[in-house]
């Protein structure tokens, strides 16, 4: 009976441990795919300003920059101008001596044409006074860039025969015989004769001569060479007269004079001084009249 007993137990115990158990099923996950963005990532370039602080140049009252232009554009300052002056105001004198040309005309034409000095032609011929070859000339010669392109210009061993040629020039073309007959003092008289006897282009070109004159008191050489006193040019008063046409002033334009001198005296920018005036170039003469406001 025990035994009955026992099997039974055992048989119990074998069909429980058979019972239908739910089935759970695992899978292994996939392995997530992490999806890479590419970025992109540029270099912002940076560029670093350099500011550069200078400071403001000042005008040294010894010197006032103008532009010369003739044969050659050159920038000079009146400083410049005198020692070009000083350097050639005895070959000058010498040939109004000897050939009767005054000798402020000299000096002036010579500031003019060669730019005080500093001008090309001056500087690689020692031409100073812009004297084309012509067809009479053999001598030396160098091409130059003026009325056209290339063109001939007379070259010299020494700035003295530049000097001489000049006056050669003036007393043995026929065209300039008019001139001889003017008073030797009479600056003015000389400077339009010229322009009218063709030996410049410019309208502008007596103007020009009469202020170097003016300016730089040439007038005194004519004076020592023909033993009259020589009574300088006096500053004038400024002066301005309201002209109701231009709704401003105007200025009379007194020895020593620049646009620059003008324009602070006024307080007025250069270039609106020449552009009221209708300027050109930085030349003023002694008794011309600017609009200033």
């Amino acid at each position: 009976m025990f035994k009955k007993t026992l099997l039974l137990l055992i048989l119990l115990t074998l069909i429980s441990c058979n019972v239908t158990k739910p089935v759970i099923v695992t899978t292994k996950a996939a392995p997530t795919k992490v999806k890479k963005i590419a970025v992109r990532t540029s270099k912002k370039k940076t560029s670093t300003k350099v500011i550069v602080s200078q400071k403001p140049t000042q005008k040294s009252n010894k010197r006032e920059d103008e532009v010369i232009e003739s044969t050659s554009r050159t920038i000079v300052g009146n400083d410049i101008v005198s020692n070009y002056v000083y350097q050639y105001k005895d070959i000058a004198m010498s040939n109004m001596k000897s050939y009767g040309i005054p000798a402020s005309i000299i000096l002036a034409q010579g500031i003019l044409e060669s730019g005080a000095g500093r001008g090309d032609l001056a500087k690689n011929a020692n031409n100073h006074f812009g004297i084309k070859c012509h067809a009479d000339w053999t001598g030396e010669s160098v091409r130059h860039d003026d009325d056209a392109r290339q063109e001939c210009f007379r070259k010299y061993s020494e700035s003295a025969d530049s000097f001489k040629d000049h006056a050669l020039f003036l007393t043995g073309r026929g065209r300039y015989s008019s001139l001889f007959d003017l008073a030797k003092d009479d600056y003015q008289a000389w400077a339009k004769g010229l322009r009218k006897a063709g030996y410049a282009t410019d309208p502008r070109y007596p103007e020009k001569l009469i202020s170097y004159i003016e300016r730089y008191d040439l007038g005194q050489y004519d004076a020592q060479v023909l033993g009259t006193n020589y009574l300088p040019l006096e500053n004038k008063a400024i002066k301005v007269t309201s002209v109701d046409s231009y709704n401003g002033s105007l200025y009379e334009v007194q020895k020593g004079d620049t646009l620059y001198s003008i324009s602070k005296k006024f307080n007025v920018m250069v270039d609106d001084l020449k552009l009221k005036n209708k300027l050109t170039e930085n030349i003023l003469s002694i008794g011309q009249r600017l609009i200033v406001n």
